[in-house]
């Protein structure tokens, strides 16, 4: 469909002469190309050097199939000799996959040359990395197969590289989680979280507790075939599969099936809604540590995996407050608070595992120092909580940052890294800086207020400053504007992209952008060199410095897709093509950097898996849209949503917990329901404008002024095409503000343009009542905000784009 796909310069790998454009994600660690490419028949000389496996057979015949998806060429094995080989692959181990992702060896090395491709691995698991590679590369000239010529030694920066899929809020089925395995493969994950356990459902079938999926599933779980179909599948891929079993807390499900073993009575129904809820297992009941013993028993027969997640994360501790016999074991065992319990029930349930042979891995919450070092503490609290574990001697991998639930661009989940950075530290002003700190508080719609304080240094050359969030560590900000009472300053948080526009008069005001809707910042000022108070506030938390044997304990990261807003219809939207992003951040070096090339990159990879392996990103989106027609045509709909972006981090959920249920009962069935998380067009502008703009020649300019226009005057003449569809379905009239801004906005945009053709200027009294229609247009309504409206205002603050 014209109006969802964007215009794509296909750029073939094979015709490429520069290693560095070569469209491979991630990235691999050494790339060598030469001149030349490998042009290939339909029928391959197949050549193994090493043991042959019927594994080893199924990843050839994956790669065959695919060969065939992306170029609609047949190719055809047949045994050759070593000379007149066409693939050569040479495994040194028989070793597959084990238990255990200490145990793979994921390296490779591919050589392509002329009329001969190597492959050359330790494990079979490097034989599938490397076949992937190889099917990045392999494209058409001429109705012919050609690769290009190159060398490439390849190895994963992190030995841990997951993505997490929630199936307890929003049930998935086996097809949608084998396409997702398709595609993290091809992305070079090697593990699979699955989280089959939460307050809104249980999804795994059980033989000794059949209630569990009897009354707290809907309907909806996975058999144990499935179960061990899934894993499978998984596995021939080079993937792990990681269940989570979530206790003590998010246990709602449980409850329904078994209240006996919760710490309050009851009675308990089927949980909707969204959110942290009270049930939680009785610690001072032996009963549940024998329903723990026999329930793990039953995973660890489907999932080989050494690791198994317990969630241990946001424990409301009021049940175990209110239990008087909690409360008397409590005393009884020295146990001083809901901490010491959990810890406690922790320590049973690592015993319990540990008599399984498993390992135990769970949120931040279950770090203790009663606890084996041999645990994985999995931080959703951000580097701080990394850092926290490894200077207690854990092990640790990292989430914050990739939360794909919470709408974010690519560059900012590219630019997180799992090992912690340094420590910000400023110790004193400098001879000669002024300097101003003040605290400050932005309100939000759902949870505690965020606040903190921030100290701006200026020595009128150059502005340098800092912020402390409350129980964060100290980070720097770039500073982007400075006068004595007014300042712009922004840095990533894991809240996503924030950026301060704040007025330091007698108190403090303005707005805080965190990723594109605003908060209201209020404040006062608590010290500078004009004040009172003459020091540097303190830091919040004490730094911690990785030493050089800490850095093996940083394991990688996990991408975490929690489920309150995705389901069936919507996953690959929400997981593709950002994962890729995360995935090369986990697997490439540390200092591949270049956001440009990452999506340029993006756009590239998604077009070859769209075909290689069946993201279904578009289709999913075009779904959504004809749905929200209802039989009318979409080009209104689908015009309209170019110009969108839905409300980053989590500002849908907070709006839901105001003007909706906040539950299951909230359908996604909404415009916002069939954007993907970034909006292309801004993207694209915005890169030329902040980075581009200063070194385009005239005709650079000239193209950025007509592909301005275009897209202006499609929004501008859809206007009334849009109107006669939403004025038609009451269902679809809530649009009506939104489409009125773009079009002002779109009216903007033009007289902009030709003021720019003509060399004229808006009036003052025409520039502030423009930026009011930019600012109108920024403003969150129906979970959405209007992406184009970020150009306007680059247009509307710089002429450097016009003749």
């Amino acid at each position: 469909m014209k109006y969802l796909l964007p215009v794509l310069l296909l750029v073939l790998p094979f015709t490429l002469v520069n290693a560095a454009d070569l469209p491979l994600l991630p990235y691999p660690h050494s790339v060598i190309q030469q001149s030349g490419q490998f042009l290939a028949g339909n029928q391959w000389n197949l050549v193994i050097k090493g043991k042959q496996t019927a594994e080893l057979k199924t990843a050839l015949e994956r790669f065959r199939q695919r060969v065939t998806l992306q170029t609609g060429k047949t190719i055809r094995f047949v045994k050759g000799r070593e000379k007149n080989a066409h693939l050569f692959i040479h495994i040194q181990s028989s070793e597959v996959i084990g238990n255990s992702l200490s145990s793979m060896d994921e390296s490779y090395r591919l050589q392509v040359r002329p009329g001969r491709i190597e492959l050359h691995a330790e494990q079979l698991v490097g034989v599938v990395r490397g076949l992937e590679t190889l099917l990045q590369l392999v494209g058409l000239q001429r109705d012919v197969l050609a690769l290009p010529l190159v060398d490439i030694q390849d190895k994963p920066r992190f030995i841990w590289r997951g993505l997490l899929l929630d199936s307890s809020r929003h049930f998935f089925s086996v097809a949608s989680i084998k396409r997702q395995l398709d595609i993290m493969a091809a992305a070079k994950f090697n593990l699979f979280h699955w989280h089959l356990t939460d307050d809104q459902g249980w999804r795994l079938e059980s033989k000794k507790f059949p209630r569990l999926q009897q009354f707290a599933s809907d309907g909806q779980y996975y058999t144990r075939e499935q179960v061990r179909d899934i894993v499978a599948y998984a596995r021939d891929r080079g993937i792990h599969v990681l269940p989570e079993i979530d206790i003590p807390g998010h246990a709602s499900a449980i409850a329904v099936a078994y209240p006996e073993l919760m710490s309050a009575p009851g009675p308990y129904a089927m949980e909707y809604r969204w959110g942290v809820h009270k049930p939680t297992l009785n610690p001072a009941n032996e009963r549940v540590y024998e329903f723990v013993d026999q329930l793990i028993a039953e995973v660890v027969e489907l999932f080989p995996f050494d690791y198994v997640h317990i969630g241990g994360d946001e424990v409301d501790p009021q049940h175990w407050q209110e239990n008087a016999d909690i409360q008397a074991f409590m005393q009884a065992n020295g146990l001083v608070d809901h901490l010491a319990l959990q810890a406690y029930f922790n320590q049973r349930v690592q015993k319990i595992l540990s008599q399984h042979k498993r390992n135990m891995i769970g949120w931040d919450e279950i770090q203790h120092p009663d606890l084996p070092n041999n645990i994985v503490i999995h931080s959703w609290q951000g580097p701080d909580g990394v850092s926290n574990a490894i200077r207690h001697g854990f092990n640790a991998i990292l989430s914050t940052g990739y939360y794909l639930d919470q709408p974010q661009t690519a560059a900012y989940h590219y630019r997180q890294d799992p090992l912690p950075q340094p420590p910000f530290r400023i110790d004193a002003p400098a001879v000669g800086e002024s300097w101003q700190s003040w605290s400050f508080t932005l309100p939000r719609q759902r949870g505690r207020p965020v606040s903190g304080s921030f100290t701006l240094l200026d020595d009128g050359k150059q502005t340098r400053g800092f912020i402390d969030f409350a129980g964060k560590s100290r980070r720097e900000v770039k500073v982007h504007r400075y006068t004595k009472n007014r300042a712009q300053f922004s840095l990533d948080t894991w809240m996503g992209p924030v950026e301060f526009d704040v007025n330091m008069d007698q108190r403090l005001g303005g707005k805080a952008w965190v990723g594109n809707v605003a908060y209201p910042v209020s404040g006062k000022q608590i010290a500078g060199s004009n004040h009172a108070q003459t020091g540097l506030p303190e830091p919040q938390v004490a730094p911690y410095v990785l030493r050089a044997e800490d850095y093996a304990r940083v394991l990688g990261g996990e991408v975490a897709l929690w489920s309150e807003l995705v389901d069936e219809g919507t996953l690959d939207l929400r997981l593709w093509p950002r994962a890729l992003a995360v995935a090369e951040r986990l697997w490439s070096a540390q200092d591949r950097r270049d956001e440009v090339d990452l999506y340029q990159r993006l756009e590239t990879t998604m077009t070859w898996a769209r075909m290689s392996v069946g993201v279904q990103d578009q289709q999913q989106r075009e779904i959504a849209l004809r749905r929200l027609a209802a039989g009318a045509g979409i080009e209104p709909l689908a015009i309209f949503s170019e110009a969108l972006e839905p409300a980053h981090y989590y500002h849908r959920q907070h709006q839901k917990s105001v003007s909706e249920t906040y539950s299951k009962a909230d359908h996604l069935n909404q415009l916002v329901d069939a954007l993907p998380a970034e909006n292309n067009f801004k993207q694209n502008q915005l890169a030329i404008f902040e980075n581009e703009l200063s070194v385009l020649d005239e005709n650079d300019k000239k193209y950025l002024r007509k592909s301005l226009k275009t897209a202006f005057e499609k929004w501008n003449k859809n206007y009334q095409p849009l109107l006669d569809l939403v004025q038609k379905r009451k269902d679809l009239q809530g649009l009506l503000p939104l489409a009125e801004r773009l079009n002002v906005l779109s009216e903007l945009a033009m007289e902009l343009l030709r003021n720019c053709e003509a060399s004229t200027t808006l009036s003052p009294a025409q520039i502030v009542k423009a930026q009011a229609a930019v600012d109108q247009a920024k403003t969150m309504d129906q979970e959405m905000v209007i992406g184009a409206a970020w150009v306007v205002e680059k247009m509307l603050q710089s002429d450097a784009y016009c003749p």
